[in-house]
Order: C-alpha cells, then structure tokens, then sequence
C-alpha cells in the first residue's frame, strides 16, 4: 500500500475537518497547547463584546505577550486602526482589510507597511470601489459604508449590522452578489461585508508575514499556531490552521456553509478569546513547572 506524503495526508485532515462540527475546546490536548507559539486573532466578535474590547480580553493579549508569545490580530479592520493597533497594543503585527497587508513595528523604530497590492493597483482599485459603492448603496435599501470607510486603503466595506439596524440575510446575500457580479472578492464578517479587487486573504498575508518576519514557512509552523475567530471570513484560517478555534458565537454562522473551526470556546467573544489565552498560559506553566 503506497504511503501518502506528508502534504497530501495534511491536506486531506483539513477536507475532512471541513465537514466536522466544532469540538469543545475544553477537550484540546494540553500538549498542543503548551506548544503554542503564536496566537492569531480576529477582532470584531473574537476579542470584542457587543462592539467593545473588555479588560479581560485586552489583559489576556497582555499576559500572553508577557509569557513570550507573539500575538498578531488577523482582521477586516482599516489601515488606520491597525497603525494604532501596532503601535499601542500588546502585539507584535497585525493583519488588515482581509490581508491587504500587514503592519509591525520595526525593532528600530517606526512603522513596516507591506502591503498585497502596489500603490497603483489600490489606486485603480480604489476608483472601482467607489462606483461600486454607488451602485451597492442604490440597489440595497439599508445598506451603509462602514463608518470606517475613510480609514481604508484597499477594500470597500459595507455596514450590516454595525452602526444601525442589522440587515436581513437575503439583503446581506445581495450585498455579496453585488461585489462578485463585479468581479470583486466578496467576505462577510459578523458586521460587515468587505469587497476588494485581487487575489489575496487574511490567509495568504499571514503567510508572508511569517516568512519575512519571523522566517518561518507557515505550512511548518502550523502546530505552533493557534487561530481565533468567529464569522465567515475567517474560513481561509479555520480551514488551514489545525489549531483553529471558534469563539461560542460562530455557532451564529454554523449552517454548513462555512469552513468551521476545529475547536470551539464554552464563552462568547472576548471572554470565549481570554478562556484560549488562559487555557494556553495554564498548559505552559505547567511545561515548566511554574
């Protein structure tokens, strides 16, 4: 009986992992969790509650940062909240716009931008977007930019559920097909839909950033790597990564359409977030005996 390689048989775990519920966190193996790394993490709904960051959530990315682990929030969020993020919480990256780029801050000081796209193509993009704007907002009643919109660099994001009444699904589902109808990338988040033009994701960015940053190809560092998220965006990464978990509230998205996580939180959102954090710290602690 020929025997798989190592790739393929990977490959194949994480197909099959596609058609498996979530399986309670609390079951993960101490062993995987004391070998964790790098945590990855979205933020609207993953680290936020109800549209705010608790203290436990923010002290949980603290404490995690304390014990040597790097922290890189993995999100849909604009280019100008993710400069504030790199520069004033406790992480070392971030991941913005759905993996239009990645900001860290340089050892030496100031800000390292690297981004999917050239200025010409987010240029070009940006004009596209902007009619597409018009023509989402003419076509779905309810729908709005995203109060963030003037902070973006290369995405279009269309509010749902933010700041105003959330739409319903089939007004969401046109939200999509408007995008796509265009030739755009369409993903929705628990609050909004993003769309943007080129082949790039939240998947793809976090692979360059650890190749460049931290040398490491992400194929090979995936079992010291664990992944939080809660909507439909974060598939790429649920799909990928075999430490994927889900905060309690992606069971909102659970309908078999969507890539789910391989592991799922007791907790909600920022408390469902801290209960990863506390789990990996505990498993590390008793690694070394603390």
């Amino acid at each position: 009986m020929l025997e798989r390689c190592p790739v393929v048989e990977m490959a194949v775990k994480r197909e099959e992992a596609r058609t498996l519920e979530p399986r309670p966190f609390a079951g993960i193996g101490t062993d995987v969790l004391a070998g964790v790394d790098y945590v990855l993490t979205d933020i609207d709904d993953t680290l936020t509650t109800s549209g705010r960051l608790p203290a436990l959530a923010y002290q949980a990315l603290e404490r995690l940062q304390e014990a040597g682990i790097a922290v890189v929030p993995v999100t849909g969020r604009p280019a100008g909240w993710c400069d504030l993020i790199a520069r004033l919480w406790p992480v070392d990256a971030v991941v913005g716009e759905n993996g239009a780029f990645y900001f860290a801050c340089s050892a030496q000081g100031g800000m390292i931008r690297v981004f999917a796209q050239s200025s010409e193509e987010r240029h070009d993009g940006r004009q596209r977007l902007d009619r597409l704007a018009r023509t989402i907002l003419g076509s779905v009643p309810g729908a709005r930019l995203s109060a963030d919109q003037k902070f973006r660099e290369a995405d279009l994001a269309i509010d749902f559920a933010e700041d105003g009444p959330r739409l319903s699904d089939a007004d969401i589902a046109r939200i999509v097909t408007c995008f796509e109808d265009a030739g755009a990338v369409a993903k929705v988040s628990s609050i909004h839909v993003n769309g943007w033009f080129g082949q790039y994701d939240k998947l793809a960015m976090t692979r360059r950033l650890f190749s460049e940053r931290y040398g490491l190809d992400l194929e090979k560092a995936d079992g010291n790597v664990i992944f939080v998220g809660d909507s439909p965006n974060d598939a790429p990464m649920f799909g990928f990564f075999e430490n994927s978990v889900g905060v309690a509230n992606f069971v909102d998205f659970l309908d078999g359409s969507v890539t789910p996580p391989k592991w799922i939180t007791r907790q909600a959102g920022g408390a469902g977030f801290a209960e990863v954090a506390d789990a990996i710290l505990r498993a590390r602690g008793g690694m070394t005996g603390a």
